[in-house]
This record gives C-alpha cells, structure tokens and sequence, in this order.
C-alpha cells in the first residue's frame, strides 16, 4: 500500500487558518480602532456642540445682567426723577402759601394785640404775643377760626406777666395753628 501524506495539506489548512484569524484579528483591531476612533469625535462633537451653547447662553445671560442693571439705574433715575417732581408740585402748591399766611395773619390780629414771633413748624404755627386782655386773645382765635389758609387755633399759654416796654399790654400768651389752604381743608372734610 502506498503511503499517503497528508501532513503537508492539513500544515497548510492550519496556515490558512491562522493566517485567516490574525487577518480576522487585525480587521477586528481595526474595526475596533475605527469605532473608538468615531465615538471619540462623536463625543468630542457633542462635547464642544454643548460648550458652544453654555458660550451663547453664557454671553446671552451676560447680555441680560447688562440689560437688568440698565433698568435698575433706570428705574433710579426714574424714582429720582418722580421725587424731584413731587417736591417741585409740593413747592408750586405752596408757592403762595406764605402770601396767604402773612395776608390773613395781618388781617386777623385786633387792636390790643402785638405778635412778638411766628415760628413755622412744618404745617404748624406758633404764635407768641401780648395783649390787652385775655378777651382779645379769645377774639384772635375765633378771627382765625373764620380764615381761610388758618385751621384749628390752639392756645397753649396766657398768663399776665407786666413787662415795662409794654404797659398797656400786661398778658402774654402762645398759641398753635395750622396752615393750609383752603382747597386741602375741604379734601379731607
């Protein structure tokens, strides 16, 4: 019978074969290579995509804090603006207060009476003076009862004091007024 050899084909088959596998393996080196390689630029796509929008939302909200703090110099300026032009309507109401206040204080001050001061206290007068009797002082306060700028006269002293630069006029006495004008007074009536 004549021998065969079969060792060389089957060397040969597990050539091919191992051959075939670290094509295999290079090829699946490869492969894996390539997918590291494209889910990293994926990655790093999606990475500086993301960093990209935090920049605009970044720079959108930097805008918006400029935009806030305008309006907030502006709402200042504004109250700024609004208190100026509330002191500048209170100071046109009153602009003739003080005419008013002088004219009804001459009109309503009777014979007997002198005023020493008139001190002003926001709304409220105070008036210190001599007089005759205490009778004039009563017949001041009902004139200022009737005035139109003065409202609600309050005597607080009268006391009979002789003094010797005015002999003719031995009581003194303090009383508060206030002052408005008439159109305020029927307000809060």
């Amino acid at each position: 019978m004549a021998k065969i050899n079969l060792l060389p084909w089957r060397e040969n088959l597990r050539q091919q074969r191992q051959q075939m596998f670290l094509a295999l393996v290079a090829v699946t080196a490869i492969a894996a290579a390539l997918l590291v390689f494209l889910a990293n630029q994926t990655m790093n796509s999606l990475i500086s995509g993301q960093e990209d929008r935090n920049d605009y939302l970044r720079a959108e909200i930097r805008k918006l804090e400029d935009d806030i703090q305008r309006i907030e110099n502006l709402e200042r300026v504004r109250d700024n603006l609004v208190a100026r032009k509330d002191v500048i309507e209170r100071l046109q109401s009153n602009r003739s207060l003080m005419v008013h206040l002088f004219n009804q204080l001459a009109q309503t001050v009777p014979e007997g009476i002198t005023l020493d001061s008139v001190r002003q206290a926001s709304s409220e007068l105070t008036i210190e003076g001599t007089s005759e009797s205490e009778t004039r002082v009563s017949e001041y306060m009902r004139l200022m009862e009737s005035a139109e700028w003065l409202h609600e006269p309050t005597l607080r002293i009268v006391e009979q004091t002789p003094r010797e630069d005015r002999p003719g006029q031995p009581y003194r006495f303090e009383l508060k007024v206030r002052i408005a004008s008439p159109d305020s007074q029927e307000e809060e009536i």
